[in-house]
């Protein structure tokens, strides 16, 4: 692992894919920075992080040249790797919020963004940014269903002793999907998904609300929900938020 320290940058991810353009990068090169002024979420929203308190991070991976069709399990890789590591922290009612939001009960306490290069159909390259608040303990008034490890546990974390946990953790799930093991990988997210199995309120990209519940994820990484009618129906990204 090469490790990049950087005190502030726009984003990690940006800076980490501008490298990887102009250069060979060792796998699991890790950027991390003190002050990121302009993280980016999923579906272009921007991530939110007091400077020296969280982990704003970005780790470069490749070789593991995954069909496209199989990208699900790159993201159930992921999220699992930071769930485990925060299990062992003791967090509370932990959980995934699909795609790959970490919950504890209802607060979102990490954001992942995962970027890939495409050649022939298949992912030789991923850019895997994360924001996991880790020792910030107030947020803006538009953030109110965000939280930290401190503010649920009252400890105050080590930045770098998460990191190099993170990245292992990492390596031990992407070897998992290097050697094929999809099934492990979707029975272990499935267990975790937030509000699996559970009534619940969604809205619409119309804004109209609707009661479903959530079964699973579709072949092609949508959320399977089913309706009040009792069919079941796939909602992208873009299609479908909780209320």
């Amino acid at each position: 692992m090469k490790l990049i320290k950087l005190s502030a940058i726009d984003s990690t991810s940006s800076f980490l894919k501008e490298l990887s353009q102009n250069s060979t990068l060792e796998n699991y090169t890790v950027v991390v920075t003190n002050e990121q002024t302009n993280g980016r979420g999923q579906q272009a929203n921007t991530w939110v992080s007091k400077p020296n308190k969280n982990l704003t991070m970005s780790i470069f991976i490749k070789g593991f040249n995954l069909a496209m069709t199989h990208q699900k399990y790159l993201n159930f890789a992921i999220s699992l790797a930071i769930f485990d590591v925060l299990s062992v922290q003791q967090i509370e009612k932990l959980s995934i919020k699909w795609p790959n939001d970490i919950m504890s009960a209802n607060k979102k306490i990490c954001g992942i963004l995962i970027e890939n290069s495409i050649r022939s159909n298949e992912i030789y390259t991923s850019i895997v940014g994360v924001g996991l608040n880790v020792n910030q303990v107030k947020f803006p008034d538009f953030l109110q269903k965000a939280s930290s490890l401190k503010k649920i546990t009252d400890i105050h974390y080590n930045l770098d002793f998460l990191l190099l946990e993170l990245v292992g953790q990492v390596k031990v799930r992407v070897a998992l999907l290097k050697a094929k093991k999809y099934g492990e990988l979707e029975s272990d997210y499935l267990k975790v998904l937030y509000k699996k199995n559970i009534p619940t309120m969604f809205k619409d990209r119309h804004d109209i609300l609707f009661m479903g519940i959530i079964l699973g994820i579709s072949e092609t990484g949508n959320l399977e929900v089913e309706l009040a009618d009792e069919t079941v129906k796939e909602f992208g990204m873009k299609e479908i938020s909780m209320a």
